[in-house]
């Protein structure tokens, strides 16, 4: 009988010792890295596959995960039909301005991209259009004298070969490291698009979250249509610089895409995952296929 509860108590012993183990916050769990992202609003963890399959929405609280420029373009465009066009562009440093440079290089690295637009051709439901996206990833989707250019060739490429034009905004504003250069981007992109738009060639440009500064002032207000993403932040100065600026108040929801809505700054508000086929509707439309 001793025998017998002496088996007993080291079987008991090892089922705590065991439970212990599974219940210590010490006892770290081996999740392969990237399998789960969490998500900041919220603080939930989300798999990664569903993510994806969910076009970067928390299915717990619904907002938006923020897109790079190719899983912007993913998103939108038919599979493996985009051809990047200018893609080794290369940033300098007109001003000489001090660590430019090397911050360039660091956000090339971090974000695998040369600068903070991505752009070339695709299909979108079979139609041929030119289309590009910003990178809030890579330095806020600032707009230097590289992405301006880019931005007009697309816009002149669009031109030349007839095709409908896409842009997705996301973006900070001028980039500061340039100066004045950076601010001629505007002027330069408008008059690419004067141009396209005498050629009778439909611009839709797309605001994300968030489009502001100089970006907002030149080509992402200038689309033929203007749609921009469910609660994006749209508007030129900060709301913190105009509330100082004019010490008043502001509304509530100002400079949200519901906001500019109201205000007849933009023609539509659109969930992420209706964006595709709304689009597509506007081409069909403009391209005379239905």
């Amino acid at each position: 009988m001793d025998n017998f509860f002496d088996i007993h108590k080291m079987k008991v012993e090892n089922f705590k010792d065991t439970y212990r183990k599974k219940n210590d916050i010490s006892v770290k769990i081996n999740i392969p890295e990237h399998l789960f992202v969490k998500c900041n609003s919220c603080n939930e963890l989300v798999y990664r596959t569903d993510l994806l399959e969910n076009h970067y929405i928390c299915p717990h609280c619904k907002s938006y995960f923020t897109l790079s420029a190719r899983d912007r373009l993913e998103l939108i465009v038919d599979s493996g039909s985009f051809q990047e066009l200018d893609t080794y562009l290369m940033t300098k440093n007109p001003l000489g301005f001090e660590g430019y440079l090397e911050k360039i290089d660091a956000y090339q690295n971090s974000s695998e991209e040369v600068e903070a637009f991505v752009s070339g051709v695709a299909k979108l439901n079979n139609h041929k259009v030119a289309i590009g996206s910003l990178n809030s990833y890579f330095m806020m989707g600032s707009m230097g004298s590289v992405v301006g250019e880019k931005v007009t060739r697309l816009i002149e490429h669009s031109t030349k070969f007839k095709l409908p034009l896409i842009i997705f905004s996301a973006s900070g504003g001028a980039r500061m490291q340039e100066g004045i250069f950076s601010l001629m981007q505007m002027a330069k992109t408008s008059a690419a698009l004067q141009k396209h738009s005498d050629a009778s060639l439909l611009y839709i440009s797309v605001l994300t979250h968030p489009t502001t500064g100089g970006v907002a002032a030149s080509f992402a207000s200038l689309g033929d249509i203007t749609l921009a993403e469910k609660g994006a932040l749209i508007g030129f100065a900060g709301q913190r610089v105009i509330k100082q600026t004019i010490s008043q108040e502001l509304p509530l929801g100002f400079q949200t895409a519901e906001f500019q809505l109201e205000k007849g700054m933009v023609d539509l508000v659109v969930e992420r995952e209706e964006l595709r086929p709304v689009i597509s509707k506007f081409l069909d439309f403009h391209l005379r296929k239905f």
